[in-house]
């Protein structure tokens, strides 16, 4: 292919991606129960339509009421490697509406930067991986095996589309997985874990004159929390900062008190609730802290005749790590170092994504994608189109040296 012809396709394939973006951004899918359409469902059929039309193999699963996973195939016809392509449909809540310099449904572009829910998390990216396949398909490139588009519901929530995806087999013979999130283009070959805790401290109800007549469930979980706070500074001291990760974390997010009916300035709660937003890093054993954090109770309890609390683990994902040798992590680095012309820069997600489902499966990942890290779930989030043409071709890139041999890039 000629400098001019690369150059009318990168054209066109930027073109594609913006339209695409803006197509996504503009249908709502913020999971929503009980609202009629506040789910992925539009978004979802939108996406299969448009793989049809440019001649995907579409298959479409329900996981729960008017929440379907989306699922792409395109087979050379030769044997060969399996590489996943994933990218999720749902977005977060736009907020307060008003507090939006732009519409959040709008992807309104100004300045170079598309503005909307889910423009850089993660539907610019979702839209990257589409028409990097489509342009392959455009070009007839050649390339040996095949390439799976996962578009799963619910990342944004319990990862309930990833699992079901796992669950009904289209995994299993995936030898690499791309996963397409917010990373500024960097390669990230590293997750920190996530474990998501309530902690329930009962009472008993009382008038706030006469404290003594009842047990103050929130001066108990006051006590729970400033113990909390020490463990995570004894995890930071002994562990240290992760050079791709940061710092392990253990965050309080919902204070509750009462837990049910309507609270009152003069009335004691019979009981109070927090839960926990725990993220971990290389070194950290979930089964360790869930035993930690259980001895806090115990503990406390000892001292405290009244004290009653129980733990409950919701939900944990582990840390993941995907070695810098393996091909699909060589695959995008070699990828970004030819469409950046600059040293591909390895760094690390702060969260879980769907991979860490992926991985648990067996299959090596490694994200990547458009946007600023910090952005998603913002006010006035946005992505840079250029960025978005940038991701697009090094997703292109990539499948191409994953998929053949890899000399031929060299």
């Amino acid at each position: 292919m000629s400098v001019q012809q690369m150059q009318a396709r990168r054209i066109r394939d930027k073109e594609e991606v913006i339209r695409l973006t803006q197509s996504l951004v503009k249908i709502e899918s913020v999971f929503r129960p009980g609202v009629e359409g506040g789910n992925e469902e539009k978004v979802a059929n939108y996406v299969a339509n448009y793989l049809r039309n440019i001649g995907i193999e579409v298959y479409i699963e329900e996981v729960e009421a008017g929440r379907p996973n989306v699922i792409g195939i395109v087979d050379s016809g030769r044997p060969g490697k399996t590489l996943l392509f994933e990218g999720h449909t749902d977005v977060v809540t736009e907020g307060e509406r008003e507090a939006w310099k732009y519409d959040p449904f709008g992807a309104e572009i100004v300045n170079g930067k598309m503005y909307g829910r889910g423009t850089n998390d993660t539907k610019g990216n979702l839209s990257c991986m589409i028409t990097a396949v489509h342009s392959l398909l455009r070009d007839k490139e050649y390339w040996s095996g095949k390439i799976i588009l996962c578009i799963p519901c619910d990342e944004e929530g319990m990862m309930i589309g990833i699992k079901h995806f796992i669950k009904q087999g289209w995994a299993k013979d995936v030898t690499g997985a791309i996963i397409c999130e917010p990373e500024e283009n960097e390669v990230c070959i590293t997750q920190k874990g996530a474990m998501r805790i309530a902690i329930n401290v009962y009472g008993k109800m009382a008038h706030g004159a006469m404290p003594l007549s009842g047990i103050n469930p929130n001066t108990r979980m006051a006590k729970i929390i400033c113990e909390i706070d020490k463990l995570e500074t004894l995890e930071k001291e002994r562990l240290g900062k992760h050079d791709l990760l940061g710092w392990p974390s253990i965050t309080p997010t919902i204070l509750m008190g009462p837990v049910h009916g309507e609270a009152q300035i003069n009335v004691v709660p019979d009981q109070c609730m927090t839960t926990l937003d725990i993220r971990t890093i290389p070194g950290q054993e979930h089964k360790v802290i869930k035993s930690q954090l259980q001895n806090i109770i115990d503990r406390l309890a000892k001292d405290d005749h009244d004290f009653k609390a129980e733990m409950e683990v919701i939900e944990e994902r582990p840390w993941t790590i995907t070695d810098r040798e393996n091909p699909v992590v060589k695959a995008v680095a070699k990828a970004a170092q030819i469409v950046t012309g600059k040293e591909a820069v390895y760094n690390g997600v702060p969260g879980a994504t769907d991979g860490t489902f992926l991985h648990m499966a067996g299959i090596p990942i490694v994200t990547i994608g458009a946007g600023e890290r910090e952005v998603p779930h913002q006010i006035n989030e946005y992505v840079d189109v250029e960025e978005l043409a940038e991701t697009t071709e090094i997703y292109r890139t990539a499948a191409l040296i994953f998929l053949n041999e890899e000399s031929s890039f060299k």
